[in-house]
């Protein structure tokens, strides 16, 4: 099978599935080696991932799946009579980027870090699939950790935490200046 047809394929099964497809589970139904569904898919972004397209190829670690360009949102909404969803607010944001960087995570470290309780913010996120629980902490209490989803990608854009922009250091965010290096992460055990 050469790689348009392969292409073709591939597409089929994306659009036909609706929800990400593993793309090991793509290349065991052609029978082919993930790297040539890797390559495949590669055709495809260029076919549809343009300023033009209404629809984009968007690959978020070992998935693909169709979605419309968000530059369109607005008629989609229109014609769909979608409410449009309501912003983060900025306790929100703050919640996220904690445990983007740092997850998994249990409250208190949200909490330590922010110094405000982050109950409801954190029940509100996980209400809109932004965040999911990791399981427990085997400390006394057995708290929970908590992690971001594929949905938290696909909002923000990414194919995988590992796209976040750097944490600038202290001193660069107070000179304003731009991040050299990325920091390094330090994980709950």
């Amino acid at each position: 099978m050469n790689r348009t047809e392969l292409a073709g394929r591939a597409e089929a099964i994306i659009f036909a599935g609706g929800e990400p497809v593993s793309l090991d589970r793509i290349a065991q139904v052609l029978e082919v080696r993930t790297t040539e569904v890797e390559a495949a898919l590669e055709l495809l972004k260029e076919k549809y991932n343009t300023p033009e397209s209404g629809v984009h190829l968007l690959l978020l670690e070992n998935t693909a799946q169709f979605c419309t360009n968000p530059e369109f949102a607005g008629s989609i909404r229109s014609v769909l009579e979608l409410r449009r969803n309501t912003p983060l607010s900025q306790a929100a944001m703050e919640v996220l980027a904690v445990i983007a960087y740092n997850q998994p995570v249990t409250k208190a470290f949200v909490e330590q870090v922010r110094g405000v309780d982050c109950s409801g913010v954190i029940g509100s996120l996980m209400q809109k699939g932004l965040l999911e629980e990791r399981g427990r902490l085997e400390l006394p209490g057995r708290p929970l950790l908590y992690g971001t989803t594929e949905n938290f990608l696909r909002c923000f854009q990414m194919s995988s935490i590992s796209e976040l922009p750097p944490v600038p250091s202290q001193e660069e965010a107070e000179d304003g200046e731009e991040p050299s290096s990325a920091p390094e992460r330090q994980k709950e055990s």
